[in-house]
């Protein structure tokens, strides 16, 4: 008897021991059936096929050879979202996280060949995301297959950057609201002095605003800004933020970008605006109200968080990438942060942002994000990533005395929630602080609508400082041109901010 149980459990070793050399032959003997990478112009061409034949493009919908590729062709980092589920993104709600980052460390060593130190280059603190370095495709494809993989994407591959190379299309989205240094005095037309010497934009006697201020001016609200820094060289928003009927408020400035092309460099670059587009975001939402002539803000007394994320506002690179997912997840902890305005973002889905923005959401924040600004190329692409995610309020800009009319430049679709009127029939668009100090500009677009309504929420929620968040936003929702159906297009339209603040 005993030596017939033997036997059996001999044979069952011996069937364990196949299976078990079965699965390591299939793990290390995948089949490749295109060896060389596609270049750099094939991989645009994939993905501009795919937005301009179904309106999107995803990663996830992509092939195994596409999806290496571009890693392969984008510095060979690779960025993985992982988890149990579909939504589990957040560390602290994970018990399992660092056992299933292990078992993908360790198959990415085992078909790379290399130790683990040589694999990973970052794992982020609050999120089930890490960055990697790949280089075979054979390791795209059994990191596929895992079950516990949310997502594998190239982290560094530049779309813009060589779809300018191939088209001569612009890298920035449009110069109404990309980078720009320029200062320009304001036609008398486009603004009305308001004591004790501001210049208050014409938009915001299209949406009541400066009616509204006597209700509410943003005090107590503290907004956190997403973009490229805010100038060091402009005194309203810094030293002198706190001027005239501006009191009683704090501005910080936070760097978490690395200026380098290389996704292995480390070292922020610091807070200060290199680009020009954070300072005119900022001055749009909380620029103070005070007697020197210059354009005030929506919410002249709201606190201001500002983060130089990127270096401008496409975000077609690992460093930009990573530096606005930081910023979400720092502004996500922050507790004394109510509204997130972002007037940057991408025409396809970025998985560790994606991560971001719904950490940012799960903790409460009222996130507002761009809608699109284009340039000729990306006229055919709707509404942008993040602003078209469920979590965020998208914002787009519309023309004067219209709220189904975009902009030259906006784009628009289902995903928008709200409209802000920036473009004048003269041309002209919203006045703001220059990047220097006693000097003034002008910006439009997507941007300027999002910051503006940034603000508008930072007027209602100082209004009522204990609601929530979607208190706060069907206040908004109830004041807009079309409450309670929302336009197809163009969401709520334009808010009247007087009506949101009483």
């Amino acid at each position: 008897m005993k030596k017939n149980v033997f036997y059996v459990m001999f044979l069952l070793f011996v069937a364990v021991s196949c299976n078990r050399d079965e699965l390591q032959n299939q793990v290390t003997q995948i089949e490749v059936a295109q060896k060389d990478p596609l270049d750099a112009k094939q991989i645009n061409g994939k993905i501009n096929e795919s937005i301009k034949n179904t309106g999107s493009f995803s990663w996830a919908k992509s092939s195994d050879h596409l999806v290496w590729s571009s890693i392969f062709q984008g510095n060979k980092v690779a960025s993985i979202g992982f988890g149990s589920s579909k939504d589990d993104f957040d560390r602290s709600l994970s018990s399992d996280n660092e056992q299933i980052q292990n078992e993908i460390l360790a198959l990415i060593e085992k078909y790379e060949g290399k130790e683990k130190g040589r694999v990973l280059l970052t794992a982020d603190k609050y999120l089930n995301q890490i960055d990697v370095a790949i280089e075979k495709q054979e390791t795209v494809i059994a990191l596929r297959k895992m079950k516990n993989i949310r997502y594998l994407e190239p982290a560094d591959y530049h779309y813009f950057e060589n779809e300018s190379k191939f088209n001569g299309t612009a890298k920035s989205s449009g110069s109404s609201s990309g980078c720009g240094f320029e200062s320009i005095a304001l036609n008398a037309a486009d603004y009305t002095t308001v004591t004790p010497n501001a210049k208050a934009p014409w938009s915001f006697y299209k949406h009541n605003i400066t009616s509204a201020w006597s209700y509410s001016t943003g005090a107590g609200v503290t907004i956190g800004l997403i973009d490229t820094g805010v100038s060091p060289e402009q005194n309203l928003l810094g030293s002198s933020f706190n001027n005239g009927s501006s009191s009683g408020r704090t501005i910080s400035k936070v760097g978490v970008h690395v200026d380098s092309v290389w996704p292995w460099a480390t070292g922020y670059d610091g807070p200060n605006d290199q680009c020009g587009h954070g300072t005119k975001m900022a001055s749009t939402m909380a620029a103070p109200r005070n007697n020197q002539g210059q354009p005030v803000g929506v919410a002249y007394n709201a606190n201001l968080i500002a983060y130089r994320a990127a270096t401008n506002v496409v975000l077609d690179g690992y460093h930009e990438q990573n530096g606005v997912k930081i910023a979400f997840t720092e502004l996500a902890n922050n507790n004394s942060v109510k509204i997130i305005s972002m007037s940057m973002g991408h025409i396809f889905s970025v998985g560790k942002i994606e991560d971001g923005v719904k950490y940012a959401y799960s903790k409460g924040k009222l996130i507002f994000c761009a809608g699109g600004t284009s340039t000729s190329f990306t006229t055919f692409v709707g509404v942008i990533f993040p602003a078209w995610m469920p979590e965020t309020q998208a914002i787009t800009g519309v023309k004067e005395n219209t709220s189904n009319q975009k902009c030259d430049v906006c784009h628009s679709g289902a995903e928008i929630d709200f409209t802000y009127q920036m473009e004048r029939a003269s041309g002209s668009n919203i006045p703001v602080l220059s990047y220097y100090n006693a000097q003034t500009d002008y910006v439009g677009g997507s941007s300027v609508a999002t910051a503006s309504t940034a603000g508008i929420a930072a007027l209602v929620w100082s209004k009522n400082p204990s609601w929530t968040r979607e208190q706060v936003l069907n206040k908004m929702r109830q004041s807009a041109t079309y409450y309670p159906n929302p336009n197809s297009d163009y969401g709520y339209g334009n808010i009247n901010v007087l009506q949101a603040v009483q």
